[in-house]
């Protein structure tokens, strides 16, 4: 650890928990209005958090200022930690999660935009406490990295390195030169999203303090809801719904494809291999699935959890489809309905869908659609290159050749992916669960999806696990936001040899 820039490292984990700290007193409006007692604890836990980034601020000014890849990868995994670590003392000092395990979990399920939950009653939380859950994911979305990214010059310090740790995805396209001017278009482009889904879910019928937390969750992708029915508690609202559709489609899109639409540069989504790919594939299986729903189910099944719909009904199987199939590969979460319930075949569709995940350069999480286009592509060529050896054929990627080593990384990337999955499946089989919810808990937790199947399905949460199970799938979720590779190098033993 000698080669380490440990003041350096320091002093950025007190940024992050300074403005960890200042986004939890966001939630005592919230309290006040309410008139809720919550409102000691979150200002209480405000305090001792930003007492804390003070103090590892002021007392660690380095001497040289040069940030290295080995800094960033530690400034961002000890920064996730950081922020699950302070993040849970609101729910602890205000007595609503009084489980440390509990609330580890339900902190980094917010953090990483997981969306899983251990909270059995959430309309008896108190607002404050609901707002800073939902605030948790929008935090957590882009990244509380990238936002101190921004301020980095006033620090006289580089961030490219951070950023490439954080970014999802396998490559971090920037919008403009200079890396702190993208982080700010990104966080403008999230902010505009955020307000203009709040505004639109108010219009269509929510409540103010409602439209917010939900609008919060949806452009994060992260999935939490201040109703125990999730979305289904306005199925009888479609156009709620169809809002949150859209805005769950768009915060699984690229965000530097987002930026260009916004410019009127549509035709670079047009061009954008990923996107269309991400598009018609969305399409083509809602269809499937509303067919399958709408001809070949029994018409006593329901497609709602609260408010029963018969399957018969074209444009409400559509919905349910529609809504549930994006929630799923932006690994959002929300819940419309239970889809483990409209038959086998379907559930194994969803099943699969957990290993697709949204684009890359979106706040969503899985293994992302462009790992699966490259490697398909690769895998076509070696039939190509196995009737023509000595043939020099690469994988071209919206009409590029992609270099031969991103290619290595995509498919290191998904073999330790699947291999991470199907041990965590193992282990958490033998923390207790039946095999089914041990696969679902599995993929939810590395895949950041929220609800699974099994025992922890769309109409279930995660609150029935042993603490080691529910440590375990909060490691799972870390690992899974940050892209497995930010985390796992740092239990390699030449990270930490020097240089």
């Amino acid at each position: 650890m000698d080669n380490l820039n440990l003041k350096l490292i320091y002093r950025f984990l007190g940024i992050t928990a300074i403005l960890n700290g200042a986004f939890m007193w966001l939630a005592i409006p919230f309290s006040i209005y309410y008139k809720e007692e919550a409102v000691w604890g979150i200002l209480n836990a405000g305090i001792i958090t930003i007492s804390l980034g003070l103090i590892l601020f002021f007392f660690n000014k380095p001497d040289n200022k040069n940030l290295q890849k080995k800094e960033g990868y530690l400034i961002v995994t000890l920064g996730w930690v950081t922020l699950t670590l302070t993040g849970m003392l609101p729910y602890l000092l205000t007595g609503s999660i009084p489980s440390v395990v509990n609330a580890i979990f339900e902190t980094i399920s917010g953090y990483s935009t997981t969306g899983s939950s251990i909270l059995t009653d959430i309309e008896s939380m108190p607002k404050g406490i609901l707002f800073w859950r939902s605030a948790t994911h929008w935090i957590g979305g882009m990244g509380i990295i990238v936002l101190t990214i921004a301020i980095l010059p006033l620090l006289g310090i580089g961030g490219m390195q951070l950023f490439m740790a954080e970014a999802p995805g396998p490559s971090a396209d920037k919008l403009h030169p200079r890396i702190t001017d993208t982080a700010k278009r990104l966080w403008l482009i999230y902010v505009g999203l955020t307000l203009a889904e709040f505004l639109l879910l108010k219009v269509a019928g929510m409540t103010w303090f409602d439209a917010i937390n939900h609008s919060m969750a949806t452009v994060s992708t992260g999935g939490f809801s201040t109703k125990n029915a999730s979305v289904a508690y306005w199925n009888g609202m479609p156009l709620i719904q169809y809002i949150i559709i859209f805005f769950m489609f768009i915060a699984g899109t690229n965000f530097v494809l987002t930026y260009f639409m916004l410019k009127g540069k549509v035709n670079k989504a047009i061009r954008s291999e990923e996107f269309k790919y991400y598009s018609l594939g969305i399409l083509c299986i809602t269809l499937i699935v509303s067919f399958c729903i709408i001809f070949l189910q029994d018409s006593s099944l329901q497609t709602s959890i609260e408010h029963p719909m018969v399957l018969g009904k074209a444009e409400s199987a559509i919905r349910h489809a529609l809504f549930s199939i994006v929630s799923v590969v932006t690994t959002t979460g929300f819940v419309t309905a239970d889809f483990t319930m409209w038959s086998y075949f379907i559930t194994a569709i969803f099943f699969a869908l957990f290993f697709v995940g949204g684009s890359a350069g979106s706040t969503s999480g899985g293994v992302k659609i462009v790992r699966h286009i490259v490697m398909l592509k690769n895998s076509f060529l070696e039939f190509k290159k196995s009737l023509h050896p000595n043939a020099i054929i690469p994988v071209r990627y919206d009409g590029k050749a992609v270099k031969q080593t991103i290619v290595f990384n995509i498919i290191s990337f998904f073999i330790l992916y699947m291999l991470i999955f199907i041990v965590g499946t193992v282990i958490l089989a033998m923390m207790g669960l039946d095999v089914k919810s041990a696969l679902g808990a599995s993929a939810s937790s590395l895949g950041n999806i929220g609800p699974a199947i099994g025992s922890v399905s769309p109409v279930d949460n995660f609150s029935h696990l042993t603490n080691s199970a529910k440590l375990f799938c909060s490691f799972l979720m870390l690992i899974g936001r940050l892209e497995l590779f930010t985390v796992l190098i740092l239990f390699t033993p030449f990270f930490w040899k020097k240089n």
